[in-house]
């Protein structure tokens, strides 16, 4: 949707993603870069440094940089979600 960078040089990032039920985009991990997720339709459970929450439509998670964290759809139906990354996305 979005890649570029701010005004002061930050790298910024942002696309759409959606996952059936029970899926994950990948198993939990770390990077360098800044990360939100915010979630449109269905339900998610995020688990950021070993605390889970499970978040619905108009919910948001951030993720600081290194922080090993992971999603999966928890719902019955697809979950539609964006996620914002800021910084550089070497780990």
């Amino acid at each position: 949707m979005l890649q570029g960078a701010t005004h002061t040089g930050c790298n910024i990032e942002i696309h759409q993603t959606e996952l059936s039920p029970g899926d994950a985009p990948h198993p939990p991990h770390h990077q360098a870069h800044e990360e939100m997720i915010l979630i449109r339709e269905g339900t998610m459970e995020v688990t950021i440094s070993g605390k889970s929450a499970v978040l619905g439509p108009g919910s948001a998670a951030y993720v600081a940089s290194n922080e090993e964290h992971g999603w999966r759809n928890v719902g019955t139906m697809r979950a539609h979600y964006f996620i914002l990354a800021l910084g550089t996305a070497q780990a």
